[in-house]
Order: structure tokens, then C-alpha cells, then sequence
């Protein structure tokens, strides 16, 4: 499979890695609606921030939507062809990796790029994802009429579709629901008793001899396929479903045979790889949705209408799923996943976090009527946490930060042994079991006993203490924890099925 190379690329693959995985934490006075929202809105570098989100999003989010910088001479501040085009290769890759670790099996990722790097681009997708990944790039109208001040003016933008399995993606993607123009096609001239129907072409190219019968229609006229095709159908298929009355041969009975597609049986449309500005927007009606929101003067410079995002969310997502967006921008991939029901993690980097994300998702808690708001009944409610990106779990040294919170050094533990996100905020010593391995872990008095010398150290009654302790021993499992210190001696620990870790040397970084 061809790779690409570029200045800088080694350092590129170990970013994500070498990154500092840092806590989490909440601002309260920019939170918004219900308290118990599980949407998150966070202020960061978008690398460290995913990195945070590993031990806890790991293979849950059912679809990434990005909208990266385009790099068209304006992403840095001192342009060089080379130097800058191997900046934004270097920008994107470790973040692709991030995401794709969040990413669920069946999940997808869509980003849009234009012309300048699309090309590149896929190519490191392909590096990262497998060639087998790649499920579509669609080319989206962004614009109403050509620009008249350049020679082939840009016209469109790519969106390239991937996902850890394509297969698995395609088999749970959503069907377009009908519009009003399209449910009006369907008629019932023949007063159908199965209802309103659409007449479709019963013929398939390629030659296939059991599929090459004659069909005559009520009239008495003849029909073979037309040369190069065959019926979609064998004949005892096309006879069944003659029976049925799901043929129309004309009103006089002589025309060429079209089989009946009802509206009843139409669960929705299949999408295709070209979007049309009618179907899903442009870039006017994005400028126009932004200015409603922050006045013209406090615009967003390149956002996306809303409609382009509803089309994504609903072939790739359901109510409920978790959408992330680590480019955030305007807040507009939030702002729809909210209005659609979805959940939604949104990352932006500095101010426009909070002069752009936090009031334009608040307003959308508030009820909001811009953009898809009507089209979906939107009429309020739900809630976000605001948080920013704290300090890193390991000082300099590679040693534990002493400030760090039981839950959160739960959660890293748990990843770190099974490679599996928590499922939820632990308050236990008993962390879970995984392959047959159970997982304890002795931090912060987590047993009641805040003695500084005490508390987190493995002894015979602290054995005792431990939730489930007995029921993996009959099972023969092996018992892994994480303390201070242990008073047992190896010894013990073999005779009791125990691995002994000690925080904070055996904690390590991801």
C-alpha cells in the first residue's frame, strides 16, 4: 500500500503517544441546562483533549464529524509551500489516530476538505484506517454560482467517509427519509389496494440466461429484455409478483413492464456520493445561520450549515449514539446533535470555545428556531458540561500527580490493563473483571481508612475488605492490584493468586 512521506512525519507518529494525558474538569459557571448531561463541550488542544477521552470513550463514539483548517496559505501564520503543508500533515495524523481508537466497530468518521489537501489527505487515511476503511468521498456543492473572479473557481468540497469496518458501517447505516416532493411522486391510478406506488425499470445490465424470458403483458404485447440486460428477476419471481398486481404495463395495458415500489414498503431513500447545495445547504445559508446567532461582526469565518451535518447525523447516527467533533469551530456538529437527540463530545481550542460553542449550544438548550430547529421540532431542553483540560496525571518525572482523583485514576488503570474504557465512575476498590483477571485498586481511602500509612496498603485485612475478593479466588482468577505498598510477602501474594502494583511506579502513560 502506498505511504505518504513528509518532513517530520517520525515525530508526527509518536505525538499521540508522547502527549500529556491530562484531568478533565468542569467550570460549573459555564455549564448549561440539565446537570446530569452527559454532553460535554471542552476547552483544549484538541490532541490532549482526546487523549483524555480515551480511557473513557474508547470505542463508543458512533460518529466523528470534522471540519479541520483546509490549509489554503491561511492555517499558519508564516506560509512556506513545503514547510506548511508538512505542518498540517503533521497537525493531522496523530489526531487521526486518537480518534480512530474512539471510534466504535461499526462507527465513521467525515471530514470535509477541499482541493488543496483532500488528496493527501486520503492517503494517510488510508495508512491509518486500511484501505479497506475508505467508504466514500462526497463531493458536496457548496456554492449557489461559480466565482467569476477565478479561472475553474471551487465549486464544491470533498467529504471523505471511513470507518474501522466498512462493512459493519454500511450494514447500520440510515435511509434519507422522503421529502414532501419525493412522497408526492407516488400515485395509485389502478386503485392499488396496497396504496400509493412509483413505477421503476424491471431490467438489469449484464446477461444472465435464466433472467432472458419473455414477458407479455395483459394486452397481448411481447417483451424480451433490451440488449445488454436481463430481468431483475428469475421468471418464477416476476410470475409471483405478477400475481400480486406489482406490475404496471401502462394504463392500456401495452407498455414496456415497470415494477411497483409503494410508498407503504418505503422505509426511505439511499444517499448517493453527490450533494446538492437544494438537499443540504451552501455556504450563504451557513454565513446566514451564523450571523442569526452571533450578529455579522462576530461571525465565524467558514461554518457549515446546519442541514449538511442533519444529512450525516442521520445516515450515520441514531438517537442516543455519541457524535464527537474535535474541530469545533462555530459549535455547529453540537449544536444539530443536540437538536437530533444524539449525544455529542465537542472539542475547540481558546476563546472561540466560549465566545462561539458555550453561547450558541446554550441557546440551542434554550430552544433555539435557527437552522434544522423546525424541520425536527426542536423546542428546547437538555443540557451540556463546559470543561476545560486540567493539569497532566504525570509530572515531568513520569511520577503521579498527588492531585489526582480516584475516578480518574480508576478509569486510567482500567484502560491501561484491558484496553477498554470504563463503563462507569467507580467508588469502589473493585475496579472489574477482564479475561479472567480481576482489577483492585487502593487509592485515596478508597476502603474507609484515610491513615496516610494505611489506607492504600495491601494487608491480610485489607483481603478481607475487598468486594468479590473470595468469588474470584474460587474461580481460580488471577487478582491484580494496585496500592502503595503491600505488607505481604511474595509468598502470600503467589499462594493468594495476587499481582501486586505499586502506584505510582507501575502507573504508566498511554
Amino acid at each position: 500500500m502506498p505511504i505518504l512521506h513528509w518532513l517530520n512525519k517520525e515525530q508526527a507518529a509518536c505525538q499521540a503517544k508522547n502527549c500529556d494525558y491530562r484531568l478533565i474538569e468542569e467550570v460549573p459557571s459555564l455549564s448549561h441546562g440539565e446537570a446530569d448531561s452527559e454532553n460535554l463541550l471542552i476547552q483544549g488542544d484538541n490532541l490532549e483533549a482526546l487523549k483524555a477521552l480515551i480511557p473513557f470513550y474508547a470505542g463508543k463514539v458512533k460518529c466523528v464529524f470534522i471540519d479541520p483548517p483546509y490549509n489554503t496559505k491561511s492555517a499558519f501564520e508564516h506560509y512556506d509551500d513545503n514547510l506548511e503543508h508538512s505542518k498540517w500533515l503533521s497537525l493531522m495524523y496523530p489526531r487521526l489516530e486518537l480518534l480512530r481508537e474512539l471510534l466504535s466497530e461499526d462507527g465513521s468518521i467525515w471530514v470535509t476538505l477541499d482541493d488543496n489537501e483532500a488528496h493527501y489527505f486520503k492517503v494517510i487515511m488510508d495508512e491509518i484506517f486500511g484501505r479497506r476503511g475508505f467508504v466514500a468521498n462526497i463531493v458536496w456543492q457548496k456554492r449557489t454560482s461559480p466565482d467569476f473572479r477565478k479561472v475553474l473557481g471551487g465549486g464544491h468540497d470533498n467529504i471523505l467517509v471511513y470507518s474501522k469496518d466498512s462493512s459493519s458501517f454500511k450494514e447500520q447505516a440510515s435511509l434519507l427519509p422522503l421529502s414532501e416532493k419525493q412522497k408526492k411522486e407516488y400515485k395509485n391510478p389502478d386503485k392499488d389496494p396496497l396504496g400509493d406506488w412509483v413505477s421503476r425499470d424491471f431490467s438489469a445490465q449484464g446477461y444472465r440466461p435464466n433472467q432472458m424470458y419473455k414477458i407479455t403483458t395483459p394486452s397481448g404485447n411481447e417483451y424480451y429484455p433490451p440488449e445488454g440486460s436481463c430481468w431483475k428477476n428469475v421468471e418464477e419471481a416476476y410470475l409471483k409478483q405478477l400475481a400480486e398486481g406489482r406490475f404496471w404495463f401502462g394504463r392500456d395495458g401495452k407498455g414496456v413492464p415497470r415494477r411497483k415500489k409503494y410508498l407503504s414498503e418505503t422505509a426511505g431513500k439511499q444517499s448517493w456520493t453527490w450533494w446538492t447545495n437544494e438537499e443540504v445547504g451552501h455556504n450563504q445559508e451557513a454565513k446566514k445561520e451564523i450571523n442569526a446567532i452571533f450578529g455579522a461582526s462576530n461571525a465565524f469565518d467558514t461554518p457549515k450549515p446546519e442541514r449538511l451535518i442533519e444529512r450525516i447525523l442521520h445516515i450515520a447516527t441514531n438517537e442516543g449514539d455519541l457524535v464527537l467533533d474535535s474541530f469545533l469551530g462555530s459549535g455547529t456538529a453540537a449544536a444539530v446533535a443536540h437538536k437530533m437527540k444524539r449525544c455529542y463530545i465537542g472539542i475547540e481550542i481558546g476563546e472561540h470555545a466560549e465566545s462561539h460553542c458555550q453561547p450558541r449550544l446554550q441557546k440551542v438548550v434554550d430552544g433555539e428556531q435557527g437552522g434544522i430547529s423546525k424541520a425536527v421540532d426542536w423546542k428546547g431542553g437538555g443540557g451540556f458540561k463546559f470543561v476545560r483540560l486540567g493539569q497532566a496525571v504525570f509530572d515531568e518525572h513520569g511520577s503521579l500527580s498527588t492531585s489526582i482523583k480516584f475516578p480518574t485514576l480508576a478509569a486510567h488503570v482500567w484502560f491501561l490493563e484491558t484496553k477498554q474504557p470504563m463503563a462507569e465512575k467507580k467508588r469502589s476498590a473493585y475496579l472489574g473483571v477482564h479475561a479472567e483477571t480481576a482489577y483492585y485498586l487502593l487509592y485515596n481511602g478508597i476502603l474507609g481508612d484515610r491513615r496516610p500509612n494505611f489506607g492504600n496498603v495491601l494487608t491480610s485485612k485489607v483481603i478481607k475488605s475487598l468486594p468479590s475478593f473470595c468469588e474470584h479466588q474460587k474461580h481460580n482468577r488471577t487478582i491484580v492490584i494496585y496500592g502503595e505498598s503491600t505488607r505481604l510477602g511474595e509468598a502470600r501474594l503467589r499462594k493468594e493468586h495476587i499481582t501486586f502494583k505499586q502506584i505510582p511506579y507501575d502507573v504508566g502513560a498511554l
